[in-house]
């Protein structure tokens, strides 16, 4: 009986070079909590969420004062009443935002855990669909100073030329008629068959501004509009999506299968790009996406890829990974020992026990340091 035996919690600090969202908000570092949970069989899993750039031991003390009192001396196998019971220690604290990416935290180091203890990759713990590799998308096109329509085009095509079938950038920070010639210049560039999906980073106030571009937009077929509107604003995807051919995404940033619930019930989604180290983990991404195929929309989910595609390749409505190439936005990749690797725009899936891959405590050492509750 695997019982937990103790937790560590970090908060790296890693420096970015700088990214500009459509916001004007400029980031040069992101925090990252990292968790590693280990049982009295010897075994640790490990679990990890991105908590902004700023405020990051918000992260700490909420695993060490509020999470891993429920978890030590307990059966990790117990996930489900395990996840309910962090839930409720935190109803007060936070049921969404760092508290929860914490839970989230814990609760895929749980599965990872698990898995390893079976000694199974984790989608094939979870029960697979695919067992080698799952289809990504390369997720790019960010704004920098000086960066044309037609760079974000060669950026585009590059990623074509990689092998990859999809491709994503961002949309909305200039003018209607600008951002026509980003998303002109991309098509042309990767050419008819290849899937353009679009990012607004909840860029836009209303209805009105929001078809003002994608009136514009239509016309180059992109496979989806990413949150367009503030996450809390359902009304406003759903009326989006009666307006406008292209198919509203969004969810990253979402929180619980309730909330999710009313995106569904709305109409507000087409596609959810629910994240399991924001959304309450594994456990409750799994209750999303099962919730998600009774309604017909499927799961492309957000951001980490490493945890992702093996969600991806055991759940029958998910279609897509985001995969960043480098380094350059999802800098999480220098801290860990080992790389998802992708051919033909589809990612390699580890074939080793669990997540298939650990922290590199020597990078990780150089951006923040571990502390522990319990033996």
């Amino acid at each position: 009986m695997p019982i937990i035996e103790s937790i560590e919690v970090c908060v790296a600090r890693v420096p970015l070079e700088k990214v500009t969202y459509l916001s004007n908000r400029t980031v040069v570092d992101r925090h990252y909590g990292l968790v590693k949970v280990r049982s009295t069989d010897g075994v640790e899993g490990i679990g990890f969420c991105y908590v902004g750039n700023a405020a990051g031991e918000i992260f700490r003390v909420a695993v060490e004062q509020l999470l891993a009192p429920v978890l030590i001396g307990r059966d990790s196998l117990a996930v489900e009443g395990l996840w309910k019971d962090m839930y409720q220690e935190a109803l007060l604290q936070g049921r969404m935002g760092t508290v929860m990416r914490a839970l989230s935290a814990l609760d895929i180091a749980l599965w990872d855990l698990n898995a390893r203890t079976a000694r199974l990759p984790l989608h094939k713990y979870l029960g697979a669909v695919e067992l080698d590799t799952v289809a990504a998308y390369a997720s790019g096109g960010y704004y920098v100073d000086g960066k044309t329509a037609e760079h974000v085009g060669e950026e585009m095509a590059g990623y074509v030329e990689l092998g990859f079938k999809a491709v994503k950038m961002k949309t909305g920070r200039w003018s209607p008629q600008g951002e026509e010639s980003r998303v002109k210049a991309a098509r042309e560039a990767i050419g008819p068959d290849v899937e353009l999906m679009l990012d607004c980073n909840n860029g836009w106030i209303d209805t009105v501004q929001a078809m003002q571009y994608l009136r514009r937009i239509e016309q180059y077929d992109p496979y989806f509009i990413e949150e367009p509107f503030g996450p809390d604003d359902v009304e406003s995807h759903a009326r989006l999506a009666k307006l406008t051919r292209i198919p509203v995404a969004t969810a990253e940033i979402g929180y619980g299968r309730w909330y999710h619930k009313h995106l569904l019930d709305m109409g507000a989604a087409a596609i959810l790009q629910t994240d399991a180290a924001v959304c309450g983990g594994i456990t409750e991404w799994k209750r999303i996406a099962a919730m998600a195929a009774g309604y017909g929309i499927q799961m492309c989910p957000h951001w980490f890829h490493d945890v992702h595609a093996p969600l991806v390749a055991s759940t029958p409505n998910a279609r897509y990974v985001e995969f960043f190439w480098d380094d350059q936005v999802l800098n999480f990749r220098r801290l860990l020992d080992r790389q998802l690797e992708q051919t033909k725009g589809r990612v390699v899936l580890h074939q080793t026990p669990g997540l298939g891959f650990n922290f590199d405590e020597a990078q990780v050492s150089k951006f923040g340091r571990w502390t522990k509750v319990g033996n």
